[in-house]
């Protein structure tokens, strides 16, 4: 085989994997719920009535992704410890006698400040959302 060949059947083997991860479980759900919408709108067709247990399993997605105050705050606590390790391990590196390079503790310590201000900002969140889980 010609070494292009393979390489672009590499190429497509891996962007391929990538794409089926991310977009295999929403189609397979979108249909799931196509279906499931097809099989309430035959009911109602037919003049049979909704069970609520239905009408709650419709609508549990919908309620399910809503914004708490406790999902703000678990967001916001991991946010920040990631942020806090990241810090941690470019001081610790700094501190060490085999340091990488002279500046990969300062540009980790400025890397350091995103993910530790969206964990604040999550945090502030949760004290004005009023939904709790």
């Amino acid at each position: 085989m010609d070494d292009n060949f393979v390489g672009i059947i590499a190429i497509l083997a891996v962007f391929g994997t990538i794409t089926a991860i991310i977009v295999g479980p929403s189609w397979l759900k979108s249909r799931e719920r196509q279906e499931i919408q097809t099989t309430v709108r035959t009911a109602i067709d037919k003049g049979q009535p909704l069970p609520p247990e239905v009408i709650e399993a419709l609508s549990k997605d919908i309620t399910k992704n809503l914004p708490s105050r406790n999902k703000d705050i678990r967001r916001g606590i991991i946010w920040l410890a990631v942020g806090i390790g990241i810090a941690a391990f470019s001081l610790i590196n700094d501190m060490g006698d085999r340091n990488w390079s002279d500046n990969v503790g300062d540009g980790m310590l400025a890397f350091a400040v995103i993910p530790a201000t969206i964990g604040l900002a999550f945090l502030i969140l949760s004290f004005f959302n009023k939904n709790r889980d």
